[in-house]
């Protein structure tokens, strides 16, 4: 197996347009791992339908999430970039794995009791054991680090679980991932509510600020933002909203909460949301024209997706032929 350099897995749905939490929580940090990495940063189409989706939007979008992987910084020449669906072992790993995923495991999930809630006239087997399609993907590359945010760190607990049972049955078959979580911009929070973090599937719009917005109606967000009654900005009880936006501001400027207060002593929360919203545009502007570029050359998209899978794919055969082997599967030959 592949193993000169520590493994990254991370994969994202191509299921409506990031928000500044995954920019600042995980795309931005990928940047730092293809020196002393190999990574693999995947677009992952196969978990998108567990949600019923119209399928112009998901192409239209999976060509957006790879732009948007780039336009951040993550350059195909260091990393392996590429489409879920583009190769078939995590699809056969997954059916594989879910014959050693426990049903109570699977019930336990937080996402799954979401889910359903939010979708209940289609809650689908998929929906059910995404999380064993989630194992594969991590498994199949011998993943050594999944970068994650706190509220998945449960589908990593799993995949490890699974990874550990299959590896006492049938000897070392799979690296056990660790998870990998980034002190700073971890969890970004609702602008609207501040006791919930940022979700790209929220339908208030004032709530979530978006990679792809404008740079008008980033601004007008931020002034829009839920603070407190109060003036100060500082962190403390009752002071989430604040919080949230002294994480935002730091995340993109750099500066330490000291630094921030010590800024905008006694100015208010106006000035401080406005200086907020001018630093997530001024961050985000050279972002949104590569993504425009990128997207205007469909060819060099798709270029990027047979690279990636090609390269994906490689390294994926060699772990399902070991497991294929373990679990007594007689491969296929090739045609004489």
């Amino acid at each position: 197996m592949f193993k000169d350099k520590k493994i990254v897995f991370s994969g994202v749905q191509p299921s409506g347009t990031l928000t500044i939490g995954n920019y600042l929580g995980a795309i931005r940090n990928f940047t730092a791992f293809p020196e002393d990495h190999h990574c693999y940063y995947c677009v992952v189409d196969e978990h998108a339908i567990t949600v019923r989706q119209v399928p112009a939007e998901l192409r239209r979008r999976t060509y957006e999430t790879l732009a948007l992987y780039i336009a951040c910084g993550l350059d195909p020449e260091k990393n392996t970039l590429f489409v879920q669906s583009h190769v078939s072992e995590h699809a056969e790993l997954a059916w594989i794995l879910n014959c050693y995923t426990m049903f109570g495991e699977l019930s336990r999930m937080t996402q799954f009791k979401d889910k359903s809630a939010k979708h209940a006239d289609n809650i689908n087997a998929g929906l059910f054991t995404y999380p064993s399609l989630m194992a594969a993907d991590i498994l199949l590359y011998q993943t050594d680090l999944v970068p994650v945010g706190s509220d998945q760190k449960q589908h990593l607990e799993l995949s490890r679980d699974i990874a550990m049972r299959f590896n006492g049955v049938y000897s070392d078959t799979f690296t056990v991932p660790e998870p990998y979580i980034p002190e700073a911009g971890a969890r970004i929070m609702s602008l609207a509510d501040p006791t919930k973090k940022m979700s790209k599937s929220d339908e208030n719009e004032n709530a979530v600020v978006r990679i792809l917005d404008d740079r008008d109606a980033i601004i007008r967000k931020f002034k829009r933002a839920v603070t407190d009654s109060g003036s100060e900005v500082r962190r403390g009880e009752g002071k989430d909203g604040v919080g949230n936006l002294m994480s935002i501001y730091s995340a993109f400027t750099g500066k330490t909460d000291v630094e921030i207060e010590r800024e905008f002593e006694g100015r208010g929360y106006g000035e401080f949301k406005a200086a907020v919203g001018e630093a997530c545009a001024d961050a985000l502007a050279p972002v949104k024209a590569e993504f425009d570029r990128l997207m205007g050359d469909k060819k060099y998209l798709e270029d990027v997706m047979a690279k990636g899978a090609a390269e994906a794919k490689q390294n994926a055969a060699r772990t399902m032929s070991k497991v294929r082997r373990k679990i007594g599967f007689i491969e296929a030959r090739r045609p004489f």
